[in-house]
Parts: structure tokens; sequence; C-alpha cells
């Protein structure tokens, strides 16, 4: 894969351009252009639950599943809710989430399958977007890692979870997605705290102390380390450069737009054969 993993495919989205050119599936992440959302969330908000207009949202998805040939009936969306738990989904979950908030994945962040026709989703405006793929075992899955996700462990717990299925760690790519950059996350010493405990104290960290109790956290780097730490090989994770904190012309930024923005999807599915 090219140094930078996510290339433009259109205005509205940028993609896993060598996952999606040498395999059958769809994979990308979405930006904040070309959609139907007024300020604040302007204009490509994926998100029901950031108080944006119902009809809205859904027309800015409608606009997606077209771009993709993937119906909106074929998505599957969790709850997020800033945790560790994955689920295994499939054909009998499309639809869960991708018209409704009250029929999300309830308290999952990362979701996986092995079924054709299915597209995983999840939302975005600073944390980790987590691509898992396995093209011999026809495995994909995405995680939500915002810092609370991360100190969980969803990605070794994804990583974990195929290997119950019988997919071994090093038969395992993943790709970390645009998110904040070390250059715009400042965190406390709880959190830089929670992160050595993940990476079971191992040095270096993935954070710099700038000013007593004050920390310049790369979550990047951080998820990076923990698929490492599960087994995949390092030449099998892929890191992109993209920060949303500094490319808000781009992208959604929760911190650096106020706390009240728009989100983006990321997303990834199996076409059929």
């Amino acid at each position: 894969m090219s140094k930078e993993p996510f290339q433009q495919k259109d205005p509205s989205y940028y993609e896993l351009t060598e996952w999606v050119s040498e395999n059958k599936l769809v994979a990308g992440i979405t930006t904040r252009k070309n959609g139907y959302s007024d300020a604040p969330y302007t204009e490509l908000n994926m998100g029901l639950h950031v108080g944006d207009k119902h009809e809205h949202v859904l027309k800015n998805r409608e606009h997606l599943a077209d771009l993709l040939s993937f119906r909106l009936d074929h998505w599957v969306i969790s709850e997020q809710v800033h945790g560790g738990n994955i689920q295994k989904v499939g054909k009998k979950e499309r639809g869960n989430g991708a018209r409704n908030l009250d029929t999300v994945i309830p308290s999952v962040d990362g979701l996986y399958t092995n079924e054709p026709e299915v597209m995983l989703g999840a939302f975005y405006a600073d944390c980790v977007p987590i691509f898992f793929y396995s093209p011999d075992y026809s495995y994909v899955g995405i995680a939500h890692a915002g810092w609370r996700g991360t100190t969980e462990n969803i990605a070794g717990n994804m990583v974990n979870a195929w290997k119950k299925e019988g997919v071994p760690a090093d038969r395992v790519y993943a790709v970390i997605g645009p998110s904040i950059g070390s250059c715009c996350y400042e965190v406390d010493q709880n959190v830089s705290d929670a992160v050595r405990n993940v990476l079971r104290n191992q040095e270096p960290f993935p954070f710099t102390e700038h000013m007593p109790g004050k920390f310049m956290l790369d979550l990047k780097e951080a998820n990076r380390l923990i698929l490492a730490n599960n087994g995949i090989p390092e030449d099998q994770i892929f890191v992109t450069e993209y920060c949303t904190g500094c490319q808000t012309d781009i992208f959604y930024s929760h911190r650096n737009e106020g706390g009240k923005t728009g989100r983006m999807l990321s997303f990834i599915g199996l076409r059929e054969a």
C-alpha cells in the first residue's frame, strides 16, 4: 500500500484505494463536502445524533449510497458509547441504524462481518477509525477508537475476536484513518496513565508532556502499537497522515469546532463475488 492509504475518490469521500481496487469491497471515509446539511453541520453530516435535521442526514446518506452503489438498507450502524465492545453482524442486521437511531446495534463501538453486501459504518469527528480486512478469510471490520475506546483495547478486542473465528492476526491488515493528531490533541494525566496501562508500560509512549500534567497524545500511534502488540505485523498496519483538527476544510473536528459540528462516516463492506 502507498504511504498515504486514503485517496480522494469524490469531493464527498476518500477511498482506501488499494483495498478497493484489488478486492471486492468498499472502504473509505466521508468528508464534509457536497451535502445537504446547514451550519454548524455544513455540509455532509452523516450523524443522526448531533442535532441536525433528520431529513438532511438521510439525504446525505442516500447521496453516499448512490456514489458507492451500496444500498442504504444494507448498512449496519452501531450505537457508539466510547467503549471497547464489538459485535459480529450479518445480513440479518442489515438496515440497523441506517435510517433511525432507535435501530442501531446497541452498546458497541466496533462491528465486523464475513458476509457480503453488508456495509459497516461508524461516525467520527476526531476519534480514530480503524479499518480491518483479511482478504484470505473475507472478514472486514470497523472500530471507533476515542481515547476511552483506545484504552479499553477496542483494537485488540477486534483482533482477538477474529482469532476466535479462526482468522490469525498475521493474516489481518489494518488501516488507521483520519483523526485528530498529536499536534491538536491535549489530554490530562488520567488519560496518559490509561494509555500507559493499555500499552503495558512499554516505552516509548505515544505522548509528550508539554506542560505539567498536560500531554499531547498521538492517538493514531497508540492504536498502531496496540494492533502490533496483538499480533498484526507492523508492515500490515497503515496510518494516514490526515489530521481532522488541522484540516477542518475537509473533515469535522469536535474539538477544534467547539463541540457543535457534524460527523464523517467511515465504512467498509464486502461486495458479492
